[in-house]
């Protein structure tokens, strides 16, 4: 028998010391307490290491000995069946290992007063790690998903129940304190359109391990209109049919801000109509649909607009430029089309018209066009347009052809006495226009991607001193013609600007520029301007493009400056007025060119944060011989300098101008008596060999 019970403590101990139990036993009565040796190695002592007196509550956390203390007593008053809770306690290299303990009675007196409680300890520090390991990984989960306002659903195909978390049932309006909903009801919020997609994109098939994604339409019950994007998947259960566990996500905003980039992109901002890029594609699809010709091309240029914003400002012609857009839009059938090019230029395509009906429409357009709102600000003045038609008969007509021939009979119309229509005819074409323009176009597209755009440069100087105290370039451009011939600005750009080339052109310049010149201009050797066109000014990704092409060549910001022209400031106000903004936030300069051509000019001095004024060169050219052209420069500069702009006056032919400037006190001058335009690498490569002086750029 001793032996049996022997081998039997042997046989326990074995089974403790290979469980990693730690056990103890408790003499009520005597207050004594045992524990094993596995107890001992589990915290790192030696058995008898340490005071057995109250010994496990001298090792408790201080934060878990109430909790320890109260399982102990509840379960010796008789509240609970055993004692079971976790604590952590002390290990020798002080440390905290976390430990379950599980025990309870095993002996009592006769009146069944407890005597003797076991019970063992479990070392679960690694599961405490994990489990708060797991912990933070769920606050991550939480916390990006509240961030991105996504919520979680599951549907249980085995109890048909469905579960919406808070989130779910704040996306589709539900006011609810359970997340436990009725299997049918995400069906009653379905969109009727979107309803058989999304309850099949809900339903993977068996065994499928892949994510679904759907975007659908809900209707909540206050009626609104609600867009949201789903990722499924099944979640396959041991022994059960599984689960469909998913997200939402209310993506209306989303999808508000993609239909609205996605019709800004193809339309006119400030009239809706179509843009450039938008007609040129619904001409050409027209074109190539054999069953839409004959197509009337109409190229509409309204008459006077220009003076209208002299007289009654940039809001006046926005409000007329809506106006006319309206009543076009008005005059015309369901299956034609309007865009707005730019500027005060619109094009209209009509499918299936003939003489007659062409006719007919132009007449009506005349119409809209006279009859257009200009605001309580105009009282009198009364705008017009002239009016090109070309007829599309054939299908291998291009785009660009089909416009030359519109804009070249708008031409006619115009020499013909304005607010009138003419139709394109190719005998009556005129010689600068048409068709001639259409292939300098498609010329200077080639002479972008064919080297034959040439960089030229005028040197902008300080009156009295060496250019090389300023080191200012304006960059101009050359077309070289395929016989050597080179092109002034002057007879391509109209045509760039007819075309929808301007923004592609400038764009080159810019790009070409500091891709050859950045390390120069970040010497000091030289700061270049560059002209922006209308179509430049309203282009929104301008920007973007600028910062890039800074970023990769190095170029300074406060080396680049920028001329806008009072023309196209008229007809892009509000573009112009952000452009200069976002041109001060980057530290690059601005200049408003041909300043005092317009009635304008002074008003937009007032308005644009500028650097400096260009003198426009016909008030300059002659002021040796005009006292007008004098005391206008003079009341320019004077008003300038006053505002704290730079003073740059262009087309200084002679010595006796530049006399007469300088003792007016403008600061800068541009024209060939102080340097003829040449190529602009030359005039780089002579800045760089140059050691660069201290520097009075212009317009800083």
């Amino acid at each position: 028998m001793a032996d049996d019970n022997k081998r039997n403590g042997e046989f326990w101990a074995l089974a403790l010391d290979r469980a990693q139990l730690g056990l103890w036993d408790w003499n009520l009565a005597t207050g004594d307490c045992y524990y094993s040796p596995t107890w001992w190695r589990m915290l790192g002592y030696a058995e008898g290491e340490l005071d057995t007196s109250d010994l496990w509550l001298k090792l408790t956390h201080p934060d878990d000995c109430e909790r320890a203390l109260a399982s102990g007593d509840r379960h010796i008053a008789g509240d609970t069946e055993s004692i079971e809770t976790e604590l952590r306690l002390k290990h020798k290299d002080g440390r905290w290992v976390w430990v379950l303990d599980r025990g309870g009675i095993v002996e009592r007196d006769a009146e069944g007063k407890p005597l003797r409680l076991m019970g063992v300890q479990t070392d679960i520090t690694r599961q405490k790690e994990a489990e708060a390991a797991l912990e933070q990984v769920n606050v991550r989960l939480r916390l990006a998903l509240a961030a991105s306002g996504t919520g979680i659903w599951h549907y249980d195909i085995g109890t048909n129940k469905s579960y919406w978390d808070p989130r779910t049932r704040e996306i589709f309006g539900l006011v609810s304190d359970t997340d436990e909903v009725t299997a049918d009801l995400w069906h009653t919020y379905l969109h009727p359109d979107d309803k058989e997609a999304t309850e099949r994109a809900h339903l993977p098939p068996p065994g499928s391990k892949s994510v679904t994604a759907t975007q659908y339409r809900i209707v909540r019950r206050d009626g609104s209109v609600r867009h949201v994007e789903s990722l499924v998947r099944l979640i396959a259960g041991a022994g059960s049919a599984g689960q469909i566990l998913g997200t939402v996500r209310d993506i209306t905003d989303e999808t508000k801000r993609a239909e609205e980039l996605a019709y800004a992109a193809h339309h006119d901002a400030l009239t809706g109509l179509w843009n450039r890029s938008a007609f040129d594609r619904l001409l050409a699809e027209n074109i190539g649909a054999a069953d839409r010709l004959p197509l009337a091309v109409f190229y509409v240029d309204l008459d006077y607009f220009k003076a209208l914003n002299d007289y009654a400002g940039h809001a006046a012609g926005d409000i007329a430029l809506k106006s006319v857009a309206g009543g076009i839009r008005a005059s015309l059938p369901p299956s034609a089309h309007a865009a707005r090019l730019g500027g005060d230029e619109f094009a209209l395509l009509v499918p299936n018209c003939n003489d007659a009906c062409a006719e007919r429409l132009a007449r009506a357009v005349l119409a809209a066009v006279r009859d257009a709102d200009l605001g309580s600000a105009v009282s009198s003045r009364r705008l017009a347009a002239s009016i090109g038609i070309a007829f599309v008969r054939d299908r291998r007509t291009t785009v660009t052809d089909a416009l030359a021939c519109a804009d070249d009979a708008c031409y006619a119309a115009k020499a013909g006495g304005r607010d009138r229509f003419a139709v394109f005819s190719a005998e009556t074409a005129s010689g600068a226009g048409g068709l001639n323009a259409a292939r300098l176009a498609a010329d200077l597209v080639d002479a972008m991607e064919d080297s034959r755009l040439k960089l030229f440069g005028q040197e902008i100087h300080r009156l009295g001193r060496p250019w090389q105290d300023s080191r200012h370039v304006e960059v101009l451009a050359r077309l070289e013609a395929r016989n050597g011939k080179l092109i002034l600005p002057g007879e391509f750009m109209p045509v760039a600007e007819r075309f929808g080339l301007a923004a592609r052109l400038d764009r080159w310049i810019i790009r070409t520029a500091l891709s050859r010149h950045g390390r120069a201009m970040l010497s000091g050797a030289v700061s270049l301007g560059f002209n922006l066109s209308a179509q430049t000014l309203s282009d929104p990704q301008l920007w973007d493009f600028v910062d890039a092409a800074i970023a990769e060549n190095g170029a300074p910001p406060s080396a680049i400056s920028f001329e806008i022209t009072e023309t196209a400031a008229v007809t892009n106000f509000d573009a112009a007025e952000e452009f200069v903004r976002r041109a001060r936030l980057r530290h690059c300069r601005v200049s408003l060119d041909d300043f005092g051509a317009g009635m304008s000019s002074f008003e937009y001095l007032r308005r644009f944060p500028i650097d400096a004024i260009k003198i426009d060169g016909s008030f300059v050219q002659h002021i040796a011989d005009s006292r007008f052209d004098r005391e206008i420069v003079s009341a320019i500069a004077g008003i300038a300098r006053s505002m704290g702009c730079a003073v740059v006056a262009e087309k200084v032919e002679g010595k006796s101008a530049l006399e007469i400037l300088v003792g007016m006190g403008v600061g800068y001058g541009q024209g060939y008596f102080l340097h003829r335009p040449e190529p602009l690498e030359a005039i780089v490569a002579r800045a760089a060999a140059e050691k660069p002086q201290a520097r009075v750029g212009v317009a800083k």
